[in-house]
């Protein structure tokens, strides 16, 4: 056993609006991909905090949580990371027209499921069409199934 493994904690932001999803276009050592607004947990932060961060680092939006879609173990097919990722869905109550997005991020991006399925094969992991359909299934669990002890 390896003790020095740890999985990657990641947190992601499932945003609908209008029967579209809120994402990124981000560069990637396989090329642009797409992603939900994502990234990891810090030190010392929540992970609703995080997500909360996450997405205004990535598209300008100010995302308030409001249900965890799901909790997703999922090792890079690379067998180099195993990410673990808390999904959270919710609202944006705002944009900051013109902030600096994070490095990397070409741009935010709504697209519907539909036409999330038609471009799969630039998606960054299975992980974001798999949180859109729980959420589209009705999975919504309240934000106080997690205990943040500061």
């Amino acid at each position: 056993m390896d003790r020095s493994w740890k999985p990657n904690v990641t947190v992601a932001a499932v945003i609908e609006r209008d029967g579209r999803f809120l994402l990124v276009e981000e560069e990637t050592p396989d090329g642009l991909r797409f992603n939900q607004p994502a990234g990891h947990l810090e030190e010392g932060e929540s992970l609703v905090e995080a997500s909360i961060r996450e997405a205004l680092e990535e598209t300008a939006h100010h995302f308030v949580p409001e249900y965890l879609v799901g909790v997703y173990q999922w090792p890079r097919p690379q067998g180099d990371i195993t990410y673990l990722r808390f999904a959270f869905a919710g609202r944006v109550s705002g944009e900051e027209v013109g902030r600096a997005l994070d490095a990397g991020i070409v741009r935010p991006v709504w697209m519907t499921r539909d036409e999330m399925l038609a471009t799969r094969d630039r998606h960054r992991s299975p992980l974001i069409l798999q949180c859109v359909d729980d959420w589209i299934a009705g999975r919504r669990y309240p934000l106080e199934l997690i205990t943040h002890y500061r």
